[in-house]
């Protein structure tokens, strides 16, 4: 998204790259915090095709510099799959460590096909409380877990209350890879 214009910038390619990351300035109502980071330096591990606002799409190249398990794979979930209640989030925070986090889905909206604003959800695990706030800036995209599932992904913050936030259904991110 253009940070003046709000509106979506439209890619022809891009590249996708892993981040250092340097600090996390924590949130707090009124102001939410964010993840600072740096690429310089950093390999490249695939490229964009698509940039949307369910999310950016692309391959992944060079998925050993990521850290990823690839043994600890999920499903995606239906919509209709998705509950209130707890979940888990996965997010990076630390270089090189993917934690899971204690979330709660607060509101789930079945019925949501025009934006990326499909469940409220709200941060319950202490460990990451203390250590951001809440949701800061640079957590979009962490996906959200339920039942074995992925059930989506982050997206939002909201400013007022840094504890709660908005995710997509992981169906739609979906949906959109091939149209």
């Amino acid at each position: 998204m253009d940070a003046d214009t709000e509106r979506l910038i439209d890619i022809a390619s891009g590249e996708v790259v892993t981040a250092n990351i340097l600090a996390i300035d924590k949130g707090e109502d009124g102001n939410p915090g964010k993840i600072q980071g740096s690429i310089e330096g950093q390999p490249t591990i695939g490229t964009i095709y698509k940039n949307t606002a369910y999310g950016i799409y692309g391959y992944l190249d060079n998925t050993s510099a990521m850290f990823v398990d690839k043994n600890n794979l999920y499903p995606v979930a239906l919509r209709n799959e998705v509950k209130t209640g707890e979940a888990t989030l996965i997010s990076t925070l630390d270089n090189g460590q993917t934690e899971e986090y204690k979330i709660k889905i607060e509101r789930v909206n079945l019925n949501n096909n025009i934006d990326n604003k499909s469940m409220v959800i709200k941060i319950t695990d202490e460990r990451l409380l203390k250590k951001a706030g809440g949701i800061v800036q640079g957590m979009s995209g962490s996906p959200i877990v339920q039942n074995g599932k992925i059930v989506g992904a982050l997206t939002h913050v909201m400013v007022n209350d840094v504890t709660m936030g908005y995710a997509v259904f992981a169906e739609i991110m979906a949906k959109n890879i091939f149209e």
